[in-house]
Protein backbone atom coordinates (compact mmCIF):
# COMPACT_ATOMS: atom_id res chain seq x y z
CA UNK A 1 0.00 0.00 0.00
CA UNK A 2 1.26 3.29 -0.99
CA UNK A 3 2.22 5.73 1.90
CA UNK A 4 -0.25 9.07 2.02
CA UNK A 5 3.25 10.83 1.75
CA UNK A 6 4.14 9.12 -0.91
CA UNK A 7 1.13 10.17 -2.65
CA UNK A 8 1.59 13.75 -1.74
CA UNK A 9 4.89 13.30 -3.40
CA UNK A 10 3.83 11.65 -6.38
CA UNK A 11 0.87 14.54 -6.33
CA UNK A 12 3.72 17.28 -6.43
CA UNK A 13 5.47 15.88 -9.28
CA UNK A 14 2.47 15.45 -11.38
CA UNK A 15 1.44 19.31 -10.82
CA UNK A 16 5.50 19.57 -12.01
CA UNK A 17 5.21 18.20 -14.87
CA UNK A 18 2.21 19.16 -15.88
CA UNK A 19 1.33 22.85 -14.83
CA UNK A 20 -2.36 22.17 -14.28
CA UNK A 21 -4.03 19.44 -12.35
CA UNK A 22 -7.88 18.58 -11.66
CA UNK A 23 -9.01 16.17 -8.90
CA UNK A 24 -9.87 13.46 -11.75
CA UNK A 25 -6.70 13.18 -13.23
CA UNK A 26 -5.07 11.68 -9.99
CA UNK A 27 -7.97 8.56 -9.94
CA UNK A 28 -6.45 6.94 -13.18
CA UNK A 29 -2.55 6.90 -10.55
CA UNK A 30 -4.67 5.32 -7.57
CA UNK A 31 -4.44 8.88 -5.77
CA UNK A 32 -7.38 10.06 -3.44
CA UNK A 33 -8.85 12.83 -5.49
CA UNK A 34 -9.12 15.07 -2.18
CA UNK A 35 -5.02 15.01 -2.39
CA UNK A 36 -4.79 18.42 -4.52
CA UNK A 37 -7.27 20.40 -2.01
CA UNK A 38 -5.16 19.17 0.60
CA UNK A 39 -1.66 20.53 -1.02
CA UNK A 40 -3.46 23.56 -1.51
CA UNK A 41 -4.70 24.60 2.15
CA UNK A 42 -0.89 23.41 2.82
CA UNK A 43 -0.27 25.85 0.92
CA UNK A 44 2.23 24.15 -1.79
CA UNK A 45 -0.30 24.37 -4.55
CA UNK A 46 -2.75 27.02 -6.36
CA UNK A 47 -6.25 26.67 -7.16
CA UNK A 48 -6.73 28.56 -9.63
CA UNK A 49 -10.14 27.96 -10.49
CA UNK A 50 -12.61 25.67 -8.82
CA UNK A 51 -11.68 22.00 -9.12
CA UNK A 52 -8.45 23.38 -11.00
CA UNK A 53 -4.89 23.85 -9.47
CA UNK A 54 -1.17 24.66 -10.59
CA UNK A 55 2.10 24.26 -9.63
CA UNK A 56 2.90 27.87 -8.04
CA UNK A 57 3.94 29.69 -10.42
CA UNK A 58 3.67 27.25 -12.91
CA UNK A 59 4.15 29.11 -16.84
CA UNK A 60 0.28 29.40 -17.92
CA UNK A 61 -0.24 30.38 -21.56
CA UNK A 62 -2.24 33.65 -22.21
CA UNK A 63 -4.40 31.11 -23.51
CA UNK A 64 -4.87 28.35 -21.18
CA UNK A 65 -8.33 28.16 -21.63
CA UNK A 66 -8.30 27.46 -25.49
CA UNK A 67 -6.41 24.15 -24.68
CA UNK A 68 -8.59 23.33 -22.03
CA UNK A 69 -11.36 23.75 -23.71
CA UNK A 70 -10.07 21.90 -26.56
CA UNK A 71 -9.21 19.07 -23.99
CA UNK A 72 -12.32 18.52 -22.89
CA UNK A 73 -14.38 18.98 -26.29
CA UNK A 74 -12.30 17.85 -28.98
CA UNK A 75 -14.83 18.44 -31.70
CA UNK A 76 -15.06 21.81 -30.79
CA UNK A 77 -13.78 24.98 -32.90
CA UNK A 78 -12.35 27.83 -31.06
CA UNK A 79 -14.59 31.06 -32.35
CA UNK A 80 -15.77 34.19 -32.53
CA UNK A 81 -14.86 36.56 -29.21
CA UNK A 82 -12.33 33.57 -28.16
CA UNK A 83 -10.68 33.82 -31.76
CA UNK A 84 -11.01 37.08 -32.12
CA UNK A 85 -8.77 37.00 -28.88
CA UNK A 86 -6.33 34.52 -30.55
CA UNK A 87 -5.91 36.60 -33.58
CA UNK A 88 -4.76 39.47 -31.78
CA UNK A 89 -8.29 41.39 -33.69
CA UNK A 90 -9.35 42.35 -30.14
CA UNK A 91 -8.44 43.96 -26.70
CA UNK A 92 -11.15 42.38 -25.19
CA UNK A 93 -10.53 39.18 -22.57
CA UNK A 94 -13.90 36.78 -23.10
CA UNK A 95 -14.74 35.42 -19.68
CA UNK A 96 -15.82 32.39 -21.28
CA UNK A 97 -14.67 30.36 -24.19
CA UNK A 98 -16.44 30.52 -27.25
CA UNK A 99 -17.01 27.08 -29.56
CA UNK A 100 -18.31 25.98 -32.47
CA UNK A 101 -19.71 22.55 -32.65
CA UNK A 102 -22.16 20.26 -35.09
CA UNK A 103 -25.65 21.36 -34.33
CA UNK A 104 -26.50 18.15 -32.34
CA UNK A 105 -23.16 17.11 -30.89
CA UNK A 106 -23.33 17.00 -26.98
CA UNK A 107 -21.55 19.70 -25.32
CA UNK A 108 -20.11 18.73 -21.32
CA UNK A 109 -21.12 20.71 -18.55
CA UNK A 110 -17.68 21.85 -17.21
CA UNK A 111 -17.24 24.20 -14.33
CA UNK A 112 -13.64 25.36 -15.98
CA UNK A 113 -13.09 26.71 -18.42
CA UNK A 114 -16.84 28.25 -18.48
CA UNK A 115 -18.08 27.63 -22.15
CA UNK A 116 -20.32 29.55 -25.06
CA UNK A 117 -21.22 27.10 -27.03
CA UNK A 118 -22.24 27.83 -30.84
CA UNK A 119 -23.99 25.80 -33.09
CA UNK A 120 -23.07 25.39 -37.04
CA UNK A 121 -23.69 22.70 -39.84
CA UNK A 122 -22.21 22.28 -43.54
CA UNK A 123 -19.42 24.34 -44.60
CA UNK A 124 -19.98 27.47 -42.18
CA UNK A 125 -18.91 24.53 -39.79
CA UNK A 126 -15.87 23.09 -40.98
CA UNK A 127 -14.26 25.41 -43.51
CA UNK A 128 -11.52 27.65 -43.12
CA UNK A 129 -9.70 25.88 -39.61
CA UNK A 130 -6.65 26.32 -38.59
CA UNK A 131 -4.68 24.44 -35.93
CA UNK A 132 -2.69 25.50 -33.28
CA UNK A 133 -0.28 24.15 -30.71
CA UNK A 134 -1.29 25.91 -27.15
CA UNK A 135 0.59 23.98 -24.20
CA UNK A 136 0.74 20.94 -26.40
CA UNK A 137 -2.70 20.24 -27.11
CA UNK A 138 -3.59 20.77 -30.77
CA UNK A 139 -6.40 23.51 -30.75
CA UNK A 140 -8.89 23.88 -33.37
CA UNK A 141 -9.62 27.79 -34.33
CA UNK A 142 -11.22 29.69 -37.54
CA UNK A 143 -8.85 31.49 -39.41
CA UNK A 144 -8.99 35.71 -39.07
CA UNK A 145 -11.27 35.92 -42.37
CA UNK A 146 -13.94 33.23 -40.71
CA UNK A 147 -14.13 34.74 -37.29
CA UNK A 148 -14.57 38.22 -39.09
CA UNK A 149 -17.74 36.54 -41.34
CA UNK A 150 -18.67 34.81 -38.34
CA UNK A 151 -18.80 37.82 -36.04
CA UNK A 152 -21.44 39.65 -38.49
CA UNK A 153 -23.20 36.32 -38.94
CA UNK A 154 -23.66 36.21 -35.10
CA UNK A 155 -23.58 40.19 -34.57
CA UNK A 156 -26.47 40.11 -32.17
CA UNK A 157 -24.80 37.97 -29.75
CA UNK A 158 -20.76 40.12 -30.29
CA UNK A 159 -22.49 43.59 -31.56
CA UNK A 160 -21.81 44.95 -34.95
CA UNK A 161 -19.24 47.14 -33.58
CA UNK A 162 -17.11 44.11 -32.80
CA UNK A 163 -17.26 42.67 -36.03
CA UNK A 164 -16.64 46.30 -37.66
CA UNK A 165 -13.66 46.71 -35.99
CA UNK A 166 -12.12 43.07 -36.09
CA UNK A 167 -13.17 43.59 -40.10
CA UNK A 168 -10.54 46.42 -40.01
CA UNK A 169 -7.82 45.28 -38.13
CA UNK A 170 -7.96 42.16 -40.09
CA UNK A 171 -7.82 43.46 -43.34
CA UNK A 172 -5.26 46.67 -42.49
CA UNK A 173 -2.88 44.35 -39.89
CA UNK A 174 -3.20 42.18 -42.93
CA UNK A 175 -4.50 39.45 -41.22
CA UNK A 176 -6.54 38.07 -44.06
CA UNK A 177 -6.41 39.71 -47.52
CA UNK A 178 -9.92 40.96 -49.22
CA UNK A 179 -9.89 37.57 -51.04
CA UNK A 180 -10.34 35.75 -48.25
CA UNK A 181 -12.79 38.14 -46.11
CA UNK A 182 -15.19 37.67 -49.43
CA UNK A 183 -14.52 33.97 -49.38
CA UNK A 184 -15.35 33.97 -45.69
CA UNK A 185 -18.34 36.16 -46.13
CA UNK A 186 -19.76 33.68 -49.00
CA UNK A 187 -19.59 30.78 -46.85
CA UNK A 188 -21.18 32.39 -44.14
CA UNK A 189 -24.26 33.63 -46.21
CA UNK A 190 -22.62 37.26 -45.17
CA UNK A 191 -21.66 38.73 -48.34
CA UNK A 192 -24.82 41.14 -48.89
CA UNK A 193 -24.32 42.18 -45.38
CA UNK A 194 -20.44 42.80 -45.64
CA UNK A 195 -20.34 44.05 -49.12
CA UNK A 196 -20.57 47.85 -48.35
CA UNK A 197 -18.01 47.29 -45.71
CA UNK A 198 -15.76 45.01 -47.33
CA UNK A 199 -15.99 47.87 -50.46
CA UNK A 200 -15.32 50.77 -47.89
CA UNK A 201 -12.09 49.31 -47.35
CA UNK A 202 -10.80 49.60 -50.27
Amino acid sequence: MVEPATKMEATLKLLREHGILRPRDLACRSIPPDYLDRLYRLGRVDRVARGVYAWPDAEVSEHHGLSEAARLVPRGIVCLLSALRFHGLTTQSPREVWLTLPSKAWAPKVEYPKLRIIRATGPTLAVMVEQHQIEGIAVKIYSPAKTVADCFKHRSKVGLDVALEALRDAFRRRKATMDELWEAARVCRMSNVMRPYLESLT
